[in-house]
């Protein structure tokens, strides 16, 4: 046998880096179905009408025809070959089903499978795995507050999701544009199902929300259906991983030593939720966490009053020490009322939400702005 010239091995070679840029935009493809996908059964399991996904061989043939007709020629046949093409058609034909039009949105899938490609095929480095925590970050930092990021941290696939993003990071790949990409093509499979199920497209402000507008939101980007009476959801709703809750939860009581009671009282606090939101948006900025959080030893104010009520200065005490400078001395300022605060103040309610990244802001999604001086958080009712 011969053997194979410079030119034939650079064009096998050549051959091999193509065929890994096509099956990596699939695996784009298939992250962005299975997210659109969670957005569906999330909305249809508020309406209390979840469907079955359609009959697999069934669904197949339907598909096949419409994957051919709108996704570039060499996606669609990697796409059709693969194991899961016939979960992968359920999942496209439950879509239609639910009212979401696939002559528009495979367009745009294909758009996104197409930069995938070219990314892999330009990009010969490595990048070091990250893990399913790291990946909710992301979702936070590229994300606005709302149905589709609720959506995809609720989904049983979740954990398949985020090994997808990963792998796709570790060729090289933008994930956080797919992301903010795959947020679009998200709010319009929540807003075609709701259509279909005749609910509301855009959720009402919740009494969670509502109350929690004020200094313990500042700057914050918070869901407009915050539910803080399951802190499961809430902390889905605000992309706090359980690892990350249990890591700011092990902060707080590292920063309390002698008093773990009380540490344990924040932590279980029905708006601890928040807390750890802002320690992670913190975080993401690169701030000192444990730094701030050392003054609730430092000043122990929150001590004062009724025991009952221990809870609720507790997350006052600890929103003002994650938001002061670290260098402002221990227990300056003065206390005010909290409720005569918000009354006054220009952010008291929901405002349209700003996007973050390159993902755009969309009805349901309610991002707390102040413009005013903040006021320093006290003993309040």
């Amino acid at each position: 046998m011969a053997t194979p010239t410079p030119e034939e091995q650079a064009g096998e070679a050549f051959a091999q880096a193509a065929a890994e840029a096509v099956q990596t935009s699939v695996m784009a493809v298939r992250l962005v179905l299975a997210i659109a996908d969670a957005v569906r059964r999330q909305q249809q399991k508020k309406a209390g009408k979840e469907d079955e996904l359609p009959d697999a061989e069934k669904s197949a043939a339907e598909a096949s025809e419409e994957v051919k007709k709108l996704l570039p020629e060499d996606i669609s046949t990697a796409l059709l070959g693969g194991a899961d093409w016939p979960q992968l058609a359920q999942q496209l034909m439950a879509l239609k089903h639910a009212g979401v039009d696939l002559e528009t949105m495979l367009p745009r899938i294909g758009e996104i499978a197409v930069t995938v490609r070219d990314q892999v095929a330009a990009n010969a480095e490595r990048v070091a795995r990250e893990g399913t925590e790291e990946w909710a970050k992301a979702l936070r930092e590229t994300l606005p507050a709302g149905p589709v990021r609720e959506a995809i941290l609720s989904s049983p696939a979740w954990p398949e999701m985020a090994a997808t993003m990963a792998e796709l990071n570790e060729r090289g790949v933008d994930v956080r544009a797919i992301l903010a990409s795959a947020h679009e093509e998200g709010v319009g499979v929540d807003q075609a199902v709701a259509k279909v199920l005749a609910a509301a497209e855009v959720p009402t402000t919740s009494r969670d929300a509502k109350l929690s507008y004020g200094p313990l939101t500042t700057a914050l980007d918070i869901p407009k259906d915050l539910d803080l009476g399951d802190r499961e959801r809430a902390l889905r709703q605000l992309a706090i991983a359980p690892s990350e809750n249990q890591r700011f939860a092990r902060m707080v009581r590292e920063a309390m030593p002698g008093y773990e009671r009380e540490a344990e009282l924040l932590v279980a606090s029905r708006q601890w939720p928040l807390v750890a939101y802002r320690m992670a948006d913190m975080e993401s900025k690169g701030q000192p966490v444990a730094e701030h959080l050392a003054r609730l030893s430092k000043d122990t104010s929150w001590e004062e009053g009724p025991r009952s009520q221990m809870g609720r200065r507790l997350v006052q005490a600890a929103n003002d020490a994650l938001r002061k400078p670290v260098g402002a001395p221990v227990g300056s300022g003065p206390k005010v009322n909290t409720a005569a605060a918000r009354s006054s103040s220009p952010s008291v309610g929901p405002t349209k939400a700003a996007a973050k990244g390159a993902a755009p802001a969309t009805p349901g999604v309610a991002a707390h702005r102040e413009a005013g001086p903040v006021a320093k958080g006290g003993k309040t009712r």
